[in-house]
């Protein structure tokens, strides 16, 4: 009984401290609340509903927010803004009304009291629009700037297009829950910046005093930076913050590019580390924002829709329930199940269906002379006949093979074709689809309906992984309606055997819809040199049908990147080596590093090796973007679109041809060069990941290596 009434006892303690904190806190809320009426009230100018909003938002200064209140609209003589918010959050432009009929959103327009009040509303986009412009010098998006409408006395909580509307009692709660994106240094420069572009107000007919902008005190080490300085205090603010934040910074190009209006489908391409895929986020979000209708964006990779849904939710929350992150294939099961086409893809049986029929009429074929490893045949039907919709041998008997270097004379071609025919007739036996047949059946049903999509934009990711079945049926979706289809890739990052332009496709890319980003924000010129030096001799076609060197220019814009090797005499030693480096790292540092391996055996020999030694793991196919403790572990496929701060390759040159690794390029067969061209390839993406450290690891004994070349 002692005991029990010491159990109680101590909970009752524990409730009234609770009790006691929640009065505090209580007290300070109240207090917040009548300073900042007493200071609202003091601008004579203001409305009471203005002054009683203006205390609901001042209070938010308490969290770090800066409010500019009464603000002059830049270019002009008169006009005026009620108010700036900036803070975590992001940047809020609000019109205050104090209208006595509360406000109707009505198919797309503003309403109150059965009478139309869209002026409103477009004066606020208006003003939003020279907010943006003023946001953009400091490298931001335009997606960081949100109008809103608050209004006195009125309870409501809705969107109308882009503009939020919110009442007085709803609008502090909403502001408070907005996920954090700004950092503090960020809001103070903002703030800093807004103040200056959006002067006081002083009406030239009223000698009243202007109200002041509600902030806390700032030092004289607040004080107000030159652009470039603020840009570049932005960049490095980005740089120091886990490498999930980084995508919120945009240069002036890619700024640029984010809000452009293109007349038809467009591309952006360059170099790795050029901010392509900050730049399609970006759009996506401010095509969704600007239009209000919804944005598919695609890409090959399974991991990677989720990855950058979870990126383009911090950066905006507001839109983001209106894009569709998908991978290709998965987003056409379901638009074809959607429309009751049925699908029955089955991976399994489909390889038993190309085995059987390599069994029987390719292994003892003439291909054999060429190449006997099935594999090489595979690709030849996946990505050169199934994957650009062949579907007669005279279609295919004079198809240029782009990216394929084995020359097929009419004979092979005619063996190829009897294998892709026997493959074929052991699928449909078997009553199976494969990935191939996917899209085809897709991009039918796409080209055969005159129905909307629901899609006012597609944007499409690592385009060069795509088939062209793919990009036809991404194409069809918006057709060559303006701004509705971007294209973004790299052919020089392409990872899959075969190719396409994008002239086959029937995509016609002109004048400035093409644009090149060249200033690569993420990689150190020891870090860009050490991944060029594997692809120099590999000049490739990119997807316009131009040749490209394999070493191409690149404007460095960072310095600190560095290469670090251990090459050891055994696989002991340098997996040794690896979890010593590792284990030198803070949790954050492991947090943002990432060992990439070339093959899934190589997988889950350091899945093993990295557990054992207690350091926390987090698979790539399970990464979704959202900062996680572990080291992230996946293949160099798997990291496309990816980048991380420290990246280590263990035994990155076993992958490599013998050739490759002693220069002398050309040995071997055609097809083993196509091998070792793409190996190289996607090495080369693995290597240019990395942001801070490249670790590679290599072994230079003869004895005791394990292969862990292929995936």
């Amino acid at each position: 009984m002692a005991a029990a009434g010491a159990a109680g006892g101590s909970a009752g303690g524990s409730a009234s401290r609770r009790a006691q904190e929640a009065r505090r806190q209580e007290r300070v809320l109240r207090e917040q609340w009548r300073a900042a009426r007493q200071q609202a009230e003091r601008w004579e100018a203001a409305s009471e509903g203005e002054q009683r909003i203006a205390a609901q938002l001042l209070m938010l200064t308490e969290r770090g927010w800066r409010l500019l209140v009464d603000r002059r609209w830049p270019g002009t003589r008169a006009a005026n803004v009620d108010m700036l918010l900036i803070g975590p959050g992001g940047v809020f432009v609000i019109d205050v009304k104090n209208w006595r009929a509360a406000p109707e959103p009505s198919c797309g327009r503003l309403l109150a009291g059965g009478f139309s009040r869209d002026e409103h509303r477009r004066k606020l986009l208006a003003v939003t629009k020279a907010a943006e412009v003023a946001v953009a010098s400091l490298g931001m998006s335009p997606v960081a700037v949100r109008p809103l409408m608050a209004f006195a006395g009125q309870r409501v909580d809705a969107e109308l297009g882009r503009v939020r509307l919110l009442g007085e009692h709803e609008i502090g709660p909403a502001l408070l829950s907005e996920r954090t994106r700004l950092p503090a240094a960020s809001v103070r420069a903002l703030a800093e910046h807004l103040a200056r572009v959006f002067p006081e107000y002083e009406d030239p007919a009223d000698h009243r005093p202007a109200r002041t902008a509600a902030r806390p005190p700032t030092t004289e080490a607040d004080g107000l930076f030159d652009l470039d300085g603020l840009r570049e205090a932005a960049l490095d603010e980005a740089r120091r913050a886990p490498i999930e934040q980084w995508m919120s910074f945009l240069d002036p190009e890619q700024l640029a590019l984010v809000r452009r209006n293109w007349a038809g489908p467009a591309r952006i391409s360059g170099p790795a580390g050029t901010g392509k895929t900050v730049v399609g986020l970006h759009r996506a979000a401010h095509l969704a924002q600007r239009t209000g209708g919804r944005v598919l964006y695609a890409t090959f990779a399974n991991n990677l829709p989720r990855v950058q849904a979870t990126f383009l939710k911090a950066m905006a929350p507001a839109v983001a329930d209106r894009i569709d992150f998908r991978s290709l294939h998965s987003w056409a099961q379901e638009y074809l199940h959607d429309r009751g086409v049925p699908v029955r893809l089955h991976k399994d049986k489909a390889e038993t269906a190309f085995s059987l029929a390599w069994k029987h009429v390719g292994r003892d074929s003439c291909l054999a002379e060429i190449d006997p490893l099935p594999r090489y045949w595979r690709d030849e039907i996946d990505y050169v006949i199934k994957g650009r919709g062949i579907t007669s041998f005279d279609e295919y008997a004079v198809l240029a093979r782009r990216r394929r270097r084995a020359a097929l004379r009419r004979p092979h071609r005619q063996a190829v074709w009897a294998l892709y025919e026997a493959y074929e007739a052991e699928r449909a036996e078997r009553a199976v689809h494969d990935f191939n047949d996917v899209l085809s059946l897709a991009l039918a049903e796409a080209a055969g309906r005159n129905h909307h999509c629901g899609y006012t934009a597609v944007v499409v990711d690592e385009v060069q992984d795509l088939t062209l079945v793919g990009v036809r049926l991404l194409h069809a979706l918006v057709g060559d309606s303006s701004n509705g289809l971007l294209l973004i890739g790299d052919g020089q990052q392409s990872v899959y055997p075969g190719g396409f332009r994008l002239s086959d496709a029937g995509i016609d890319i002109r004048g400035d819809r093409g644009q090149v980003l060249r200033a690569n924000y993420r990689n150190s010129k020891e870090i860009v040199d050490t991944a060029l030096s594997v692809v120099a001799e590999d000049a490739f076609e990119d997807l316009d049908g131009l040749r490209t060197p394999g070493r191409r220019d690149v404007d460095l814009t960072y310095h600190h990147g560095q290469v670090q090797r251990a090459a050891l005499p055994t696989v002991a030693g340098h997996d040794q080596a690896l979890l010593a480096a590792l284990h030198a790292l803070t949790p954050q540092e492991r947090a943002d590093s990432a060992v990439l391996c070339s093959s899934k055996r190589a997988i889950e020999r350091y899945l093993r090796l990295l557990t054992r030694a207690g350091i926390g793991v987090c698979s790539l196919e399970q990464y979704d973007g959202n900062p996680s403790e572990g080291v992230k572990l996946g293949s160099y496929r798997r990291a496309k679109g990816l980048e991380f701060k420290r990246v280590y390759l263990p035994r990155y040159d076993a992958v490599l041809p013998p050739e490759t690794k002693q220069g002398n390029g050309g040995a071997g067969s055609e097809t083993a060069y196509e091998r070792g061209e793409l190996a190289r390839s996607q090495l080369f993406v693995a290597m240019t990941r990395a942001r801070d450290v490249l670790w590679l690891g290599s072994v230079t004994g003869a004895g005791g290596e394990y292969p862990i070349r292929g995936e």
